[in-house]
């Protein structure tokens, strides 16, 4: 496959699964427990995302180090950006009727976009 069209292939991957796994596969005990280390909501959520993230990696025809690798990666800023999230929210406690809130959840949105775009970067370097 031309390089461009791996790219693209890639993107829209992970742009559909990141959909899914925000929107469709996250119950509410995943977003009540995000912003707690010692509760597994936040690492289920940041699994699923990075789980679900392979099938781009073999599109891009990585290897399994670097799969694992870049599963690890995806992971862990997923966590750390819901993370941060939860912590600045539970102070602000604003509702979707807030501007705040949607400007929390677009810089959300943004990072998670951001993070894909830096996976890419790092899977055309390996």
């Amino acid at each position: 496959m031309h390089v461009t069209m791996t790219v693209i292939a890639v993107l829209a991957w992970l742009q559909l699964k990141h959909y899914v796994a925000d929107y469709l596969l996250q119950p509410g005990w995943m977003l009540e427990t995000k912003g707690d280390l010692r509760r597994i909501g936040g690492y289920a959520h940041a699994g699923i995302h990075a789980f679900a993230s392979i099938p781009a990696y073999l599109i891009a025809r990585l290897g399994p180090a670097d799969v694992t690798c870049l599963v690890l990666l995806e992971f862990t800023a997923h966590y750390l950006i819901d993370y941060a999230k939860a912590h600045v929210s539970s102070r602000i406690l604003a509702g979707p009727d807030r501007r705040v809130y949607w400007a929390l959840h677009g810089g959300d949105q943004l990072m998670h976009q951001l993070t894909y775009t830096g996976l890419i970067a790092a899977a055309g370097s390996l």
